[in-house]
């Protein structure tokens, strides 16, 4: 993705995230320069990536397949081993009309999906087998703590204000219809880089093409313009 499409993208994003009446915290607006003066105080910030996030999950075509996140809170994987520290993670997003997130599921990642406001989210499931197929058995949800049951393959569609919990090893795909969704997520503690098990192979995390200076940093970014104990000239 084109450095450019992904800060016209942040700002389209932010704009809309404040229009529903959800702000985004401060360091969302840190300028890379902001960041290069920053050190040990948001280490946590940094280790536990926090913020920015867009993908086209490799796609080339982030307006079908593609999600915009912010991470607004997350602990550490290892917080489970000591029970210690933040157990938990939140996040907002942004999901367009017909811009499916691909069917995935998290080995210890349980999660809440809430519709924030806007038009209709899509919500498709099936269950896992052993081997990590899509299982043709049907699947037990719970909206905002009703149990229903749906077909393998079914669909719950999300109107502002419901939700639904998504267990661990619970394949989902999602998307939005009628006007764009402000879709927010109450988790355990978030790991993007090993908890994602993607039904169809696809990249998370997109290469960027630099053809102008990045607007906000993306968690990705974060190595190349901070540094806990010192400035780093870019």
């Amino acid at each position: 993705m084109k450095r450019s499409e992904m800060n016209a993208i942040m700002r389209d994003a932010d704009a809309f995230i404040e229009a529903r009446g959800f702000h985004l915290p401060p360091f969302a607006h840190w300028s890379p320069e902001d960041w290069q003066a920053r050190g040990e105080e948001v280490r946590e910030i940094v280790e536990n990536g926090l913020g920015w996030d867009i993908t086209d999950f490799g796609s080339g075509d982030y307006e079908n397949c593609g999600l915009f996140l912010f991470t607004l809170r997350n602990g550490n994987p290892g917080n489970w081993v000591t029970m210690q520290g933040k157990l938990y993670a939140e996040k907002i997003m942004v999901v367009g009309v017909g811009q499916v997130t691909p069917m995935h599921f998290h080995w210890n990642k349980a999660e809440d999906i809430i519709n924030r406001g806007g038009g209709e989210l899509v919500v498709q499931v099936y269950n896992a087998t052993e081997d990590e197929s899509l299982a043709d058995t049907d699947v037990t949800v719970s909206t905002d703590g009703i149990k229903r049951v749906v077909k393998a393959g079914g669909t719950v569609v999300l109107s502002p204000g419901e939700s639904i919990t998504l267990p661990t090893r619970l394949y989902h795909k999602f998307w939005g219809v009628e006007s764009r969704v402000l879709v927010g997520e109450v988790s355990l503690v978030n790991d993007d880089t090993r908890d994602n098990r993607f039904y169809e192979p696809v990249g998370r995390f997109p290469d960027i093409e630099e053809d102008e200076p990045p607007a906000y940093l993306l968690i990705t970014d974060y190595p190349k313009y901070y540094r806990p104990d010192r400035r780093l000239e870019v």
